[in-house]
């Protein structure tokens, strides 16, 4: 077909077949379109639904119920309830305890205060979250990631005092960012952070934390501040010929191994997950009963030596609201609070799919940092949800959150009468729980998946990982965030754009490139847009169409092939579009104008046709040149070609 067969067929509408054309929305004030944009942006959930229509004093109880779900949920508790968290609570104790104490010390802090994060901040949590499985308390990233900040500002040693308050207006400022977050409903902000920079950063600091422990396991006296694998393994290897303690191996090696294979068992067999559950708490038991009975501290074996006894003291006195270290433990504070927070809803939103109930980001949000808020005001520092209890938790039958207030009292219970019992507790062994309990945060498999999927989060999740093992784990979670940043810019500035072909003897028209088979239409070129139009990508979209155009008349001299006369631009995936965006569509229209070629859209959205007849756009083209679907613009210009299709 020829150029003036392309004419003539243009030239007569009456041997083509009716169209539909795209409807205009009804006009809205501005208020309305304000309104509606600002509930879907923030009120997605429609939370204010189950108060409509209701008397106020029904409101006033569904309030309440919103705030402490406890009071919606509890009045349907039953024995047989009880009986599975009880078991679930009791189990995931026996797991914290020993945790509590060595995650304590990766924050630097005394062994006493983990536990005191186990005890006060399930209890707030019990009454106000949303998720049945999550099991609340310090974990393993977070107290390292605090304890790296924090020791960057004071020093835990010399200034222990100060050190413990930094910690708690961190923990206070965490919580603040939390509640403030879900109260103002902006959770969206943490999907920011993307999967693959998750996956790198978990496994990242998972090694960092296992390296640290070298110090106890080893039972090395003198080791590096510096979190990164080079200076680790210097100050390690430093310290081989005078600083290991054989009997500190002994010890390590022997119950690391037993927790190993504990772990082992309970994944074979799902039957028997409470194997690797109280496998940290037999170790304790047996290695402080194996160092009192030979006085190993007297040969070198470091011990823990002494857990203040009772329960929290309050720390409200303790946080700053002035001077110096204020600004320092709202930055810390927002870091931690952040990372808690990605970790708590990852892992809810993982546990309420698995048993198909709805969780609540943003009641989550508050739910935490109210913990948190009120933890730093009992001396516990940054606690958010565990997987690993969290798994635990849920395959020992936990029915609710009562679970959390099981193990709470449990942890109460120590508190008040078993911690002088961790005297002879060797440090050795908390180092072999840690190393144990972060070796599932390494996701090899998720690696690879990420590898086969996108090569561009690959580089994201890598990045992350990297930056934590070289370098320190606040770096690592700076470059996540900047390459998950840099994805999004780059997807939103460079968007995917296509040329469409006739899939043969149909109407439906797709990308040549996924189908090989797709036609090309003599003397138009049809151009997909996937994505919306705006300032960031309207000039590359733009000169993008225009170099395809340029290709096009190169092929035209090269294989005498039909001269481009129309150039359809498919509108389907393009979901909005600003002035920018207009303005390029404009510039795009005269540079066509000059080369004598057509602009015709097709099935432009609501909100696009509204703004192309707002700035005037569609009369500059035509009304005409507008059209429902590519078949109705292509049967415009090439009636006889659709007529043979």
């Amino acid at each position: 077909m020829d150029i003036q067969s392309l004419s003539t067929s243009n030239r007569h509408p009456q041997d083509a077949p009716y169209v539909h054309k795209v409807g205009l929305p009804p006009k809205q004030n501005l208020f309305s379109e304000f309104k509606a944009t600002a509930k879907e942006t923030f009120f997605a959930d429609d939370p204010l639904r189950p108060f409509k229509d209701q008397p106020r004093s029904k409101k006033f109880i569904l309030g309440l119920q919103t705030i402490f779900p406890i009071l919606e949920w509890g009045r349907s508790y039953s024995f047989a309830k009880f009986r599975g968290d009880l078991i679930a609570g009791l189990t995931i104790a026996s797991l914290c305890i020993p945790q509590d104490i060595g995650y304590a010390r990766l924050a630097n802090l005394a062994p006493q205060y983990g536990l005191y994060s186990s005890f006060v901040p399930p209890l707030i949590y019990a009454c106000m979250g949303s998720s049945r499985d999550i099991a609340i308390g310090p974990v393993a990233v977070v107290s390292l990631l605090l304890g790296t900040l924090l020791q960057n500002e004071i020093d835990p040693v010399r200034n222990a005092a100060e050190y413990r308050r930094l910690a708690f207006t961190a923990t206070f400022f965490a919580g603040i960012t939390q509640v403030t977050l879900g109260f103002f409903r902006l959770g969206f902000l943490i999907d920011f952070l993307s999967h693959a920079a998750i996956v790198g950063f978990m496994s990242g600091a998972a090694i960092t934390i296992a390296l640290q422990q070298l110090k106890g396991f080893l039972g090395i006296k003198k080791f590096t501040k510096k979190t990164g694998i080079v200076s680790v393994m210097h100050s390690v290897f430093d310290s081989a010929h005078h600083g290991w303690n054989w009997q500190t191996i002994v010890i390590g090696v022997s119950f690391l191994s037993f927790l190993l294979v504990a772990k082992y068992i309970g994944k074979k067999n799902k039957k028997f997950f409470w194997v690797p559950a109280i496998g940290p708490l037999i170790s304790v038991i047996v290695s402080t009963f194996f160092v009192f009975i030979t006085r190993a501290d007297k040969e070198g074996v470091q011990i823990v030596r002494h857990i203040d006894k009772g329960i929290n003291p309050s720390s409200v006195n303790q946080i700053y609201f002035n001077g110096d270290f204020l600004l320092k433990g709202v930055r810390i504070g927002i870091v931690a609070g952040m990372v808690a927070l990605t970790e708590a809803i990852a892992i809810g939103r993982t546990f309420a799919g698995m048993k198909d109930y709805q969780l609540d980001g943003n009641k989550e949000m508050v739910a935490l940092g109210t913990m948190n808020v009120v933890g730093s005001m009992t001396s516990c520092y940054v606690a958010t949800g565990s997987f690993s209890r969290s798994a635990v938790n849920y395959m020992a039958g936990c029915r609710t959150a009562v679970s959390n207030i099981v193990m709470a009292i449990v942890v109460f219970l120590t508190l008040e009468f078993i911690t002088p019992l961790f005297k002879y507790t060797p440090n050795a062994i908390l180092a072999a729980i840690i190393i144990s309990a972060v070796i599932s945060l390494i996701d090899f498999d998720a690696a690879y998946l990420i590898w086969k999927i996108d090569k561009f989060d690959f580089v994201a999740c890598m990045g992350a990982f990297f930056g934590v093992v070289f370098v320190s784990v606040e770096i690592g979670l700076l470059i996540a965030v900047s390459i998950s940043f840099a994805k999004i810019l780059l997807q939103v500035t460079r968007p995917r754009t296509a040329i469409l072909g006739n899939l043969p003897r149909t109407n439906v028209y797709r990308n040549i490139l996924q189908y090989p088979g797709a036609a090309k239409v003599p003397g138009v070129l049809i151009v997909r847009v996937d994505s919306a139009i705006y300032f960031s990508n309207s000039n590359y979209i733009k000169e993008r169409i225009l170099r395809w155009l340029i290709d096009e008349d190169d092929l035209v001299k090269e294989s005498g092939q039909t001269k481009i006369q129309f150039l359809i631009v498919e509108m389907s995936p393009v979901t909005d579009i600003d002035t920018s965006g207009i303005h390029a569509l404009e510039e795009l229209y005269r540079s066509l104008q000059k080369r004598e070629i057509q602009l015709i859209l097709a099935n432009p959205g609501t909100v696009v046709i509204d703004k192309l007849h707002a700035s005037g756009f569609a009369q500059l083209i035509g009304e005409d040149k507008i059209f429902l679907t590519v078949a109705d613009a292509v049967s415009s210009c090439c009636p006889k070609l659709v007529g043979e299709a």
